[in-house]
This record gives structure tokens, sequence and C-alpha cells, in this order.
């Protein structure tokens, strides 16, 4: 029987699993997304190209790997064709050898968009119709690809071939003894059920959503592994314990655009030195904004500055006990280079008593306060660096303190977003 690896976001989503799914690609047969639609983004470097998905899976890229949409996901066809026909222009041919898509997946129609924008954005929606689409589907008053891709529209008919009863390609894949790599989206404290409810998305991004996604029983899964940023950022609202400066402040900031147009070619970079010096005095927004500009955390489409907070150890371990992590996967480790000091949320103050667990009532969330574990950082670039052991001793002190907080192995640390980037700890965990 083929091993199944599954490959699942441990925080606020945009950790950096497509960069990881594409270093796991290589000993893997198929790819699959369970969940989500093209409320996610993962993007891919590999050398001078760099790729962005939103329905495909990360896979796409690597030759002779069969990718997998299933029936979990909910699918905007156009989104998806235009995702094909922009992949196919840069030399990538995509055939039924390459794609199955879910016959039982759902279609998001024009009034699930709609019915999104007018709610006015409310608890964060992106405005693509997830969330109405998946309410139409436990209404049972959906669309589902098979029969959509029966209809007489242009989408529909370069759709068809690709349209296939996908759990029973994915388990006669398993019994043949081949890999199967499964590509999270979103992130766990997004999930429907385990999010921070009510700011969250509307499927399950958890562990428990690739079963029911993809139709595979849950004792033929090898293996669940956690990504986590080495900081955390969340977009949109709800509570972040350890964000770094308030939401009056970052409604203030100007997009990265701004500063580019603003400050000219090297306007990040006098920035980024700027601000640093500030962030090295203690000054928590800086800190913050240090984070976006050195890892680049803005948004895709708007440029907007995301919300950036030190690592939140005791929303991860929560992430922990509810995907049952075989390891951490910690990525970005390269964004923290430059800061005098690091620090890791141990733990929590709610009405001034110290509590250790993640409190699943939101309004509990919002009134906690972060008790911090401060360590040195370190002022060397990492971003050329080829092994773990060849890190500055800060930095492997911090990835050895973060795995002794959380008590499960960091198994890959990822310090760039190329290939060669990425340092595997434990192989034995993958395939």
């Amino acid at each position: 029987m083929g091993k199944v690896l599954v490959i699942l976001g441990g925080q606020w989503g945009d950790e950096g699993k497509g960069k990881i799914v594409d270093f796991l690609t290589e000993k893997a047969d198929v790819i699959a997304r369970s969940t989500g639609g093209n409320n996610a983004g993962h993007t891919v470097k590999v050398g001078d190209e760099t790729f962005k998905f939103h329905l495909l899976p990360s896979g796409i890229i690597s030759k002779g790997k069969l990718n997998v949409i299933g029936n979990g996901t909910v699918i905007d066809p156009k989104v998806l064709l235009n995702e094909i026909q922009a992949m196919e222009s840069r030399g990538y041919p995509i055939t039924p050898n390459e794609l199955a898509i879910s016959a039982s997946a759902h279609i998001i129609q024009q009034k699930h968009i709609d019915e999104d924008i007018e709610s006015g954005g409310k608890v964060g929606t992106t405005g693509r119709g997830i969330g109405p689409c998946y309410a139409d589907k436990v209404r049972r008053v959906g669309i589902r690809m098979g029969e959509y891709a029966t209809k007489d529209t242009i989408p529909s008919e370069r759709l068809l071939p690709f349209v296939r009863e996908t759990y029973r390609i994915l388990n006669a894949a398993i019994d043949e003894g081949k890999n199967v790599l499964v590509e999270g989206a979103q992130g766990s404290l997004l999930d429907i059920d385990h999010g921070t409810y009510p700011y969250v998305t509307s499927s399950n991004s958890t562990a428990g959503g690739i079963c029911t996604g993809l139709g595979i029983a849950p004792g033929r899964i090898t293996a669940v592994h956690g990504v986590f940023k080495a900081y955390v950022t969340r977009v949109g609202g709800g509570p972040f314990v350890s964000e770094l400066g308030s939401e009056a402040q970052l409604k203030k900031e100007p997009s990265i655009e701004e500063v580019k147009r603003d400050m000219g070619r090297d306007g990040v970079a006098q920035l980024r030195r700027r601000v640093l010096i500030k962030a090295n005095h203690d000054d928590a927004y800086n800190a913050g904004r240090y984070l976006r500009l050195q890892g680049m955390e803005y948004g895709t489409t708007t440029g907007r500055p995301r919300r950036t907070g030190w690592f939140d150890a005791v929303a991860a371990k929560y992430a922990i006990t509810i995907n049952g992590f075989s390891s951490a996967i910690l990525t970005k480790l390269d964004v923290l280079s430059g800061l005098r000091e690091v620090k890791v949320c141990v733990g929590y103050e709610l009405n001034g008593k110290s509590i250790a667990s993640f409190p699943t009532n939101i309004r509990n969330l919002e009134k906690c306060t972060p008790a911090y574990r401060i360590m040195p950082g370190w002022e060397e670039d990492i971003s050329k660096v080829k092994s773990f052991k060849d890190l500055p001793k800060n930095a492997k002190s911090y990835v050895e303190a973060l795995h002794a907080i959380m008590q499960i192995p960091v198994s890959i640390v990822s310090f760039g977003p190329e290939r060669s980037q990425t340092a595997v700890l434990d192989p034995r965990m993958f395939f």
C-alpha cells in the first residue's frame, strides 16, 4: 500500500504550504486538494519562475504527476479554466493524465459571488462566493461538477474531460503502492468547526476534512504534518493574541505598491533598515512592520499589509492536538534575521489568570494577553544556508526551543522560497 502524507497549515493560512508541497512532490505520484476554493493561494518558486495557484494543486508543474481536485472543494469553473490556460501558455500542457476533478465537487455560481459581495466583507470574506456555495451544498440545492460539465457552455466543455470519480482514482493509486501527497488549504485556525469562529472559512481545513474531502478512509493516512511560519500572520478580522501593533496603526500603513511608488526602486530596502532600528528598540508596531517588509507580507491582489505577530505556541499546540501532527515544518525562518531578540508566546493571561490552553470561546480569546519567552536573535543573512548545521547558533536555538515547547519534532526548516533553501531534519518522516 502506498503512503498518504498530508501537509496542513497550522496557523491562519499563508504558512508556505505550496513551497513545501512542491519540495516533496518529487517522490509523490499523486498530489491532491481536498477542501476550499479559489480563496486559497499557494505560491511556488522554481528557478526564475514564480507560480501562484488558487485551485490547481501545486504538483501541476511537475511532469508525470496526477493532480486531483477533490469532492470537498468548491470550484469556480471560469477561474479554474483561466488557471489551466495560463499554465498552458507558459508551456505546461494539462491533460487528463495530469489533472482529475471530482464529479462531486460543487461549483460556485454567479449568484454565490453576488451574495458574497453584497454581504459587505463580513468576517473577512474574500468575495469569491465560497461561503454561499458551501451553504447551498449543505441546503442540498447546489450544482456539482458532474452535472455542470454536461451543460452547453465553454467552461463546461473544456473541463468535461477532467471530471471523474476521483475517490476511485485515489484509492486505486494507494492500493497500487503509489504515494499520495495531500495539499491543505487555508490554516487550522480558520477551520469552520475548530477555528476562531466566526472569523473562519467555510470548510474543514483541519485533518478531518481530508477524509471527507477526498473519500480516503482515516486508516489509509500515513502521517499529517503541520506547516508553521517562524512568526504568525493573519488576514482580516478576528482575535490575534501575539499581534504586533494595533489595527489603527495598520490602517495608516501604506501598501507595498505605495512604498515603491513614493520611495523609488530601493525604497523597500531603505524603509526596512529604518524600521529595523526601531524594532530593535522594543517598538512592537515596528517589529511587526519589519516582519511585513522582510517577509513581503502584503496581499497579493491589494498590496495591503497583513497583520503580523510573534510565534504563538499556545495556538500551535492547539493545532497539533486537533490534527494529530506527526511533525512541525517551519518556514520563513530567514525573515527573523536582523532582529536583536525574538519572542515566542508560551502562555496566555485571561482575567488576571495564566492559562496554557487555547480558548475556543471567541470572547475569552479576545480578552487574552500574551506571556512571552524572549530569546536572542541573529544578524546573519541565512537565505544562502544549505543545511541546518550551518545556521547561526541563535537560529538553531530558536528552532530547538520551538521543538521543545511544541513537543513534536521539527522535520523541515525552510529559509527562503527556493527548493534549495530547505533543510530536511528527518527524511524518514516523508516518502
